[in-house]
């Protein structure tokens, strides 16, 4: 008679032995109802542990490597390789142009003439605005008609005086008198000048808040006209200066505008070397071309900055990572006689990005790390996989 035999006999006898005794529980009972059902309760219970105990038994004997497989906890592993390891800083920016203008009046006057609009194309140099300068225009002519007798007095002297006729002082004092005029006919047109707005790059008109008899100031945003030239734009960003020694010119930078759902791939431009002491940090750009995406400017852009890289690194979930008095720590999985059995293996991380960490030490090439059923394992532990 083989061992499973064996405990389905043993099952059958104690059903019997069971049933006999519930059925003499049950005729008692009916005898007494108030027989104390605790005392049955109990007497069932340790019935049942013997029957336990026996089945337990007999299921070692059957199979002796049954119950170490039984009580093993059940992990999932990661067989440790060299891989790549990033890290990127990720900030937040905004979207200007490379030439990003507010022009305004160099001096105080009414709008006379508005010559653009929103959306106009402009050169540099076009007049886009221009001030009463009646005045001014006014005095030019009345200078122009001094500045023609002076030159008339001028070039009299100036024959006399190659004639070796009249004094040196009086030639050289209208010569002096013509001059001056001059210089003040040039004063009076430069003044005429400033009364212009004049756009100072290429690009398109963004912004036209003057309207003509309006008063404008120098300086004054209601009195400026936004020329814009989104040829090349840039993405200014600021940056804590716990990077400072890691950001440099040149890092490699990808731009994400969530509004287009684009990125591209860029690097750094600038990187100032001043911290803003109200929020410790410090200001980085880097140029796009507007070939590449439709820019407007003050959009939001996403700037994911690389720091750190490697190529060869042991790389680990963060989560899977746990901590005690004495550092970091991570399960390893080793073999231990016929089975294996889970050991604590203390190791020093490095930088951590999107949910990865960098293994300085406590690793080898080979180790199988317990990514999943960590959680109840201790010291010597045993595992299956």
């Amino acid at each position: 008679m083989n061992q499973q035999n064996k405990i389905f006999i043993l099952i059958e006898k104690q059903m019997k032995k069971e049933l006999l005794t519930a059925a003499i529980l049950a005729t008692l009972i009916a005898c007494n109802p108030a027989q104390n059902k605790k005392a049955e309760l109990d007497k069932l219970k340790a019935e049942r542990e013997e029957l336990n105990v026996k089945i337990s038994k007999l299921e070692t004997e059957v199979n002796p490597g049954q119950q170490k497989v039984d009580k093993a906890i059940q992990v999932v592993v990661k067989k440790m390789e060299s891989t790549p390891f990033t890290h990127y800083v990720e900030i937040q920016g905004i979207v200007d142009g490379d030439q990003n203008v507010s022009v305004s009046p160099q001096t105080a006057g009414i709008v006379t003439n508005v010559y653009v609009h929103e959306g106009s194309v402009v050169k540099k140099g076009d007049v886009l605005a221009a001030l009463d300068a009646q005045v001014l225009k006014q005095s030019v002519e009345e200078v122009k008609t001094q500045l023609n007798l002076a030159t008339i007095i001028y070039e009299k002297q100036k024959n006399l005086w190659d004639k070796k006729i009249g004094s040196e002082v009086q030639f050289l004092q209208a010569k002096s008198n013509k001059e001056s005029l001059e210089n003040r006919i040039r004063t009076l047109q430069e003044q005429i000048d400033m009364t212009k707005i004049i756009s100072p790059i290429n690009g398109s008109v963004e912004s036209v808040p003057i309207k003509v008899g309006q008063i404008a100031s120098p300086g004054v945003p209601t009195s400026s006209i936004r020329v814009i030239n989104m040829a090349s734009a840039k993405i200014s960003a600021e940056v804590s200066e716990n990077f400072a020694s890691r950001i440099k010119n040149g890092n490699q930078a990808f731009v994400r505008f969530p509004d287009l759902n684009q990125e591209i791939e860029s690097k750094l431009s600038f990187t100032s070397r001043f911290i803003d002491p109200s929020n410790r940090t410090f200001k980085v750009e880097c140029r796009i071309s507007s070939k590449e995406v439709e820019l407007r400017a003050n959009m939001i852009a996403y700037v994911k900055i690389l720091d750190y890289s490697t190529e060869s690194s042991f790389v680990l979930p963060v989560n899977i990572i746990q901590s005690n008095q004495d550092g970091k720590f991570v399960y390893v999985v080793q073999k231990s006689g016929n089975g294996t059995t889970a050991v604590r293996r203390k190791i020093t991380t490095g930088m951590d990005y999107n949910g990865n960490a960098e293994v300085l030490s406590g690793l080898n090439a080979g180790d199988q790390v317990v990514t999943a059923g960590f959680q109840n394992l201790k010291e010597g532990a045993a595992v299956i996989f």
